[in-house]
């Protein structure tokens, strides 16, 4: 009797460890599973500072550095789907003066909202570029380029025409660098601003931030000197610069400016970025 008793006792044990074992299996599969929060957006649902966002803000920690005494800059704003209509009149009353809408992001998505966007702060008397988010893992940048000018992002020197930019920065949708080595990155980026280049006749303004640039390219200076630079740093100063470049053309200083969240500063005066549009 003693001995199927010890028997019986035996299997509950075991039992009851197998019911532990599932259960501790259980809370580690859940464990992985990322809040909604943190799940990745749906394909041409990224914007101009998502990565920065998600990467590098570190909301309410003091800068390192003191703010930029800089004395002139000529404020800006940079839209998406995200906004929808922009109030534009607004904006131009609280001295926004120039303005760019994200027109295409890939091979296959265009910003349903661009229209509004573009010609709308066009409307107000703002100076206007658009932008295209770069996913180097759906297509080459030849051919990202082709679909960016056929589809919004072409130049002219009218006088209100920016030129396009080349939003690259960390993937919202997956590894950090889109799958490239730091070499292949860099030849992905001179394919876009090469063919940007051809079919425009203007230098592609890049938009990045230093961290990722240096990740993802192995801090490579090879741009400075050829493409403007629209670095993303959200601090009272601008901080280190990508390799390459000696001084940024534009900044993107915010993700939580008023009426839209992304606000920027062009460096120099109104009539500089005048210059600048006409090219």
């Amino acid at each position: 009797m003693g001995d199927v008793q010890r028997s019986i006792s035996s299997r509950s044990v075991l039992s009851r460890l197998r019911l532990i074992g599932l259960l501790s299996g259980l809370l580690l599969v859940v464990a992985a599973v990322p809040p909604a929060s943190e799940a990745a957006p749906a394909r041409g649902n990224a914007y101009m500072g998502i990565g920065v966002v998600t990467h590098e803000r570190t909301s309410g920690m003091p800068d390192a550095e003191p703010p930029d005494a800089r004395a002139v800059w000529t404020e800006g704003v940079d839209v998406s789907s995200h906004q929808r209509d922009v109030a534009w009149s607004t904006l131009w009353s609280s001295g926004i003066r120039w303005a760019y809408t994200k027109a295409t992001e890939g091979t296959s998505y265009q910003n349903p909202y661009f229209a509004q966007q573009y010609g709308g702060s066009y409307g107000v008397g703002m100076v206007r570029g658009a932008y295209h988010f770069a996913t180097p893992d759906s297509g080459s940048g030849t051919v990202q380029a082709d679909y960016f000018v056929d589809h919004g992002g072409g130049w002219t020197g009218d006088g209100p025409t920016l030129p396009g930019v080349l939003d690259i920065e960390w993937n919202p949708y997956g590894a950090s660098c889109y799958g490239k080595s730091p070499s292949g990155m860099v030849s992905w980026i001179r394919d876009f601003v090469n063919r940007y280049k051809t079919r425009t006749g203007r230098a592609a303004v890049i938009y990045t931030s230093t961290s990722w640039w240096t990740s993802c390219t192995g801090g490579y200076g090879g741009f400075g000197a050829t493409n403007p630079l629209w670095v993303a740093r959200y601090a009272s100063s601008v901080g280190p610069l990508p390799a390459g470049w000696l001084e940024y053309t534009m900044w993107q200083h915010t993700s939580s400016g008023v009426t839209v969240g992304d606000h920027d500063r062009f460096n120099g005066s109104p009539d500089t970025l005048q210059e600048f549009a006409r090219g």
